[in-house]
C-alpha cells in the first residue's frame, strides 16, 4: 500500500515554535498502522513533545527493531536520524551510536514483543548502564504483525480475540527498569495524551535511562472483551499516582508539600516536573517503595500509570566510562593514533 507524500505548503499563520518550525517539520510519513492504533498516538505525543522542547529535527536519532511498534518512527520526525535495526537488537545499536556521539538525543522505540520476549537481555543491560536516552515501549500484549499470539507481557487469564486463555505469567518492564537502575520509570496509556506529553518531554530532559512503559491498544487482536490491554480495561483499571505537567525551567522553585499539594521537581539541567502528590505515602524519589506500590497496584488489578520513579541526579554510560566528550567522527589522527611512545608505556603498564 502507498501513499502520496504529504503536501509541505501551509497557513503562513500556522503555529511555529522558538525555533520557527511548525508540527509539521516533526511528523514523518503517513501512517500504514491500522485506524485508531494506540501507537499513532503515541507518534503524536512525541511529535508534540519535541516541538514544545523546541528540539532541531536533525539533533535527534531515533532507533527501533521489529513489529509494528518499531515501525512508528517512519511516521514521526522524518528530518531526524534513523535506523531500524533487527528483531530485538535496537537497545545495543542505540548504546553504539551513543558512545560514538553524545550530541544527539536518542529515542529508543520498542514493543513488547520486541523488549520483552527476543530482546529482553539487550533491554536489561542498556538500562542497567545508564545510556542516556528515552526508552519507550509502545505496549500491547500481542504479536499484532503475526496475527494475534500472546506476547511476554500479556497478563495471565486474559483472552485472545479467538478466545484461548494466556496461562503463562507475564513480565513487568516497568519492575525490571526499577531493578535494574533506570532513573526515571514510568508508565501512560496511549489513550491519556495530557499524562503521556509531559513524560515524554520530562523523559527527553532527563540525563540517563528514562524508560516509559506505554500501555497501546491492539485495535485488530487485543482490544476485546477479556483482553487486559483493550482501552475499555486500562480505562477502567488505571490508577494514576500524579496529575502532570511539564515546563522549561527558568527560576525553579522547590517546595516541601504536604500530601495533596503540588510538587516541583527539579530535573539535572533546570527544568522541572509539576507533580500532584495524591497518595500520602508515595515518593517518586523512593526506589524501593516505588516497587512496592507497583505491585501493590497489581494485586488490586489496577495499572499503576504516571511517574513511578525518579532519581534527579543520575548520570549516564558517558559519564561512568569517562569517554571523549567529542564526536568520534569528529577526532583526528593524532587523538587516534598517539603514536609508538604511547604504545610503549602502555604495555609497560600491563607487565
Amino acid at each position: 500500500m502507498t501513499y502520496l507524500p504529504k503536501p509541505k505548503f501551509h497557513h503562513p499563520a500556522i503555529e511555529t515554535n522558538e525555533l520557527g518550525y511548525t508540527h509539521r517539520d516533526y511528523e514523518g510519513a503517513i501512517s500504514t498502522l491500522c485506524a485508531g492504533c494506540g501507537h499513532d498516538s503515541i507518534s503524536a505525543a512525541i511529535m508534540h513533545a519535541c516541538f514544545e522542547l523546541n528540539l532541531p529535527p536533525h539533533r535527534i536519532a531515533k532507533l527501533s527493531g521489529i513489529g509494528c511498534s518499531s515501525k512508528t518512527p517512519t511516521y514521526f520526525l522524518g528530518q531526524s536520524h534513523g535506523f531500524n535495526s533487527v528483531h530485538g537488537r535496537m537497545p545495543s545499536v542505540l548504546t553504539g551510536a551513543n558512545l560514538a556521539n553524545r550530541d544527539l538525543i536518542y529515542l529508543g522505540v520498542s514493543g513488547d514483543g520486541d523488549s520483552a520476549s527476543i530482546g529482553l537481555g539487550q533491554f536489561a543491560h542498556a538500562i542497567r548502564r545508564g545510556v542516556n536516552m528515552v526508552y519507550i515501549v509502545e505496549n500491547n500484549g500481542v504479536y499484532g504483525l503475526t496475527k494475534g499470539q500472546f506476547s511476554a507481557t500479556s497478563d495471565k487469564g486474559s483472552k485472545s480475540k479467538r478466545g484461548a486463555v494466556n496461562s503463562d505469567l507475564p513480565i513487568d518492564l516497568v519492575g525490571m527498569a526499577l531493578q535494574l537502575g533506570a532513573t526515571f520509570v514510568a508508565r501512560s496509556f496511549s489513550g491519556d495524551k495530557t499524562q503521556l506529553g509531559p513524560l515524554i518531554k520530562a523523559g527527553i530532559q532527563h540525563r540517563g535511562s528514562a524508560f516509559i512503559d506505554c500501555i497501546s491498544p491492539c485495535v485488530a487482536f487485543n482490544n476485546h472483551e477479556g483482553s487486559t490491554k483493550s482501552f475499555d480495561y486500562v480505562r477502567a483499571h488505571n490508577a494514576a499516582l500524579n496529575r502532570l505537567d511539564f515546563m522549561t525551567g527558568r527560576s525553579p522553585i522547590l517546595l516541601d508539600h504536604p500530601p495533596g499539594s503540588l510538587q516541583e521537581v527539579t530535573l539535572h539541567d533546570g527544568s522541572t516536573l509539576r507533580l500532584r502528590k495524591l497518595a500520602e505515602d508515595y515518593d517518586v524519589r523512593d526506589r524501593a517503595a516505588a516497587m512496592a506500590h507497583l505491585y501493590e497496584g497489581q494485586a488490586a488489578g489496577e495499572i499503576v500509570t504516571g511517574l513511578i520513579y525518579l532519581e534527579e541526579d543520575a548520570g549516564d554510560l558517558h559519564e561512568h566510562l569517562a569517554t571523549e566528550e567529542r564526536p568520534l567522527n569528529g577526532l583526528g589522527e593524532a587523538d587516534l593514533c598517539p603514536g609508538s611512545a604511547a604504545l610503549e608505556r602502555l604495555n609497560q603498564a600491563l607487565r
